[in-house]
């Protein structure tokens, strides 16, 4: 798996991305600077981290999405190539029109940074097949944007299509109110474009990968792309 992941001013999150990656994958990622205007030959993922890009300037993400990258990174999308955004790049690539929907100040209007519980609807996409549908994952979020919102009729369209991988849920995988902690809308943690080749995730999978810090329970993306692109070769 030939991955890039991508960096902007202000992003925070490249090297824990790029560690979960290599420990996981097994490959070097590359790292793609804003400015740059293509992706390293070959890559089969690109990766959008977070952090706070452009210091998070008129709208989080609303910069960033318009740098000269994110040309390339549209160009690999439409191709076909898969495109993975965390947090602040979930952000960005609803900015940049790679995925529907905004996300907006959380509900009680406050930065919220704890571990959550995401309930994985799907495990037959390349980024959920490391995990089993239905199974409950612990993993960190940090975020104060993160209040998913979409009009009514593309809600409805992300669930008839089976569009949302993620949801916030209690521990046992129930939907319950006190659990969506920033007030998404049908407590949508992540979703896929259309083509199903785009996902956007607001917590961190790649800083649960590693005994060490308490829970490996993000390793199932990125076991899964690496699965993926393993049996695609």
């Amino acid at each position: 798996m030939k991955s890039a992941v991508v960096v902007f001013p202000g992003i925070n999150r490249e090297r824990d991305m790029a560690r979960a990656l290599r420990l996981i994958s097994g490959h070097e990622p590359a790292t793609v600077w804003h400015a740059d205007t293509a992706l390293p030959e070959g890559t089969d993922l690109v990766v959008v981290p977070g952090g706070f890009s452009y210091g998070d300037y008129l709208r989080c993400g609303a910069i960033a999405a318009r740098a000269p990258i994110m040309d390339a990174v549209r160009m690999h999308a439409q191709k076909g190539g898969l495109v993975l955004g965390v947090c602040n790049g979930f952000q960005i690539l609803c900015e940049a029109g790679l995925l529907p929907g905004v996300l907006m100040r959380n509900a009680g209007q406050k930065f919220i940074c704890r571990d959550v519980y995401l309930r994985v609807d799907r495990s037959d996409t390349p980024f959920t097949r490391g995990f089993n549908a239905g199974q409950v994952i612990r993993v960190p979020t940090a975020h104060g944007e993160g209040n998913f919102i979409a009009d009514a009729d593309t809600i409805n369209r992300l669930e008839r299509e089976g569009r949302v991988l993620f949801r916030y849920t209690d521990p046992a995988g129930a939907l319950d109110p006190a659990w969506n902690f920033n007030g998404a809308t049908n407590a949508i943690a992540g979703v896929l474009n259309e083509a199903g080749n785009v996902l956007g995730l607001m917590p961190h999978p790649e800083n649960h990968v590693e005994p060490a810090l308490g829970s490996t329970d993000g390793r199932g993306l990125f076991a899964g792309l690496t699965e993926h692109f393993a049996r695609a070769a």
